[in-house]
């Protein structure tokens, strides 16, 4: 008797501990919920992705994303918000889409070296220790580099000058657009092509690449020559969720963040290629003389760290020195 009854209490022990190895294998994986400011049929979205898919599929038992989709799933200029009060976990964005969580976001426009070297020289640090006490996030990866702005525009200009154009903006070229006499219109990119096709706007400000993803390019005749800044667009994760992670979590997460920054390099060839398909589109490049392109191009700089500076004189004077070339 002794025997018999041994038996289903050793089994009924050997499922429990069994249904406990389960459970902690199960809660060592974690679920992250991730949107896009971006429409899901841009370019940004489409490189992501892959990314995404990779990160899944080498991470079960330790971490997965949930891609919950574009502007549709939470607005473009709310995802930051998202992500700092924890409504998502994690957002594909744009500093400039989230200066109304904090003014330094749109800061990142301004950096002249590569997010390697911003990973070596401090500046990524800097980045996130503001961005963890005013942002409630972790900044973790920056996934487009070496992509400059432009004007593009349907008025033809020979000089520097915007004066009785109106613009469609974002808070990334506000004040360069203004030093430049422009009317600014603000916009979603998602409303940009009609208030080109019903001439509420003249122009708009965007990176060399993905006007075609927008059809923007059936609206556009110009694009101004050089280009400014570098667009920037980054991974970012809502603090309190990013230290819940366990250390092989985190491990895991950052190294496919390197591994999505590795493959920047695309950018630049990218750039070339655009830039090559909106001149066979018909897009005509406004060029101005040597002396008046650096003006432009040194004006734009001047600008946006006079406006940095007004927003936030210590961040923008510790960014400067880290950002600058």
């Amino acid at each position: 008797m002794k025997i018999t009854s041994f038996k289903p209490a050793r089994t009924a022990a050997a499922l429990l501990l069994a249904a406990s190895f389960s459970a902690g294998a199960l809660a060592q994986e974690v679920t992250l919920r991730l949107v896009s400011a971006f429409p899901e049929n841009g370019i940004y979205v489409q490189r992501l992705l892959p990314w995404i898919q990779k990160v899944n599929t080498e991470g079960k038992g330790v971490l997965q994303i949930n891609f919950l989709g574009g502007p549709k799933a939470i607005p473009t200029f709310e995802a930051g918000n998202a992500v700092k009060t924890g409504v998502v976990d994690m957002a594909m964005n744009t500093g400039a889409f989230y200066t109304n969580v904090m003014p330094e976001a749109d800061f990142l426009k301004l950096t002249q070296i590569p997010v390697a070297e911003q990973r070596k020289n401090g500046a990524f640090d800097a980045i996130n220790k503001v961005w963890n006490e005013k942002g409630n996030t972790q900044y973790l990866a920056r996934m487009v580099e070496n992509q400059p702005f432009h004007i593009y525009t349907n008025k033809k200009i020979d000089k520097p000058d915007l004066t009785g154009q109106k613009i469609r903006i974002s808070p990334v070229y506000r004040d360069f657009f203004q030093a430049l006499n422009a009317s600014v219109v603000t916009t979603p990119p998602g409303e940009v092509y009609t208030a080109l096709e019903r001439g509420v706007v003249d122009g708009y400000g965007w990176p060399i690449g993905g006007i075609f993803d927008l059809n923007w390019n059936e609206k556009t005749k110009f694009r101004v020559d050089p280009g400014f800044y570098d667009a920037e667009v980054s991974l970012t994760m809502n603090l309190p969720a990013y230290k819940k992670l366990t250390d092989a979590q985190r491990n895991y997460l950052q190294k496919q963040l390197l591994a999505l920054e590795a493959q920047n390099i695309f950018w630049t060839q990218y750039g070339k290629e655009e830039t090559a398909r909106q001149e066979k589109a018909g897009i005509q490049t406004i060029k101005f003389d040597a002396a008046a392109t650096k003006a432009f191009y040194d004006k734009a700089y001047e600008v946006g760290w006079a406006g940095a500076a007004k927003q936030s004189p210590e961040v923008a004077a510790r960014f400067k020195a880290l950002f600058s070339k």
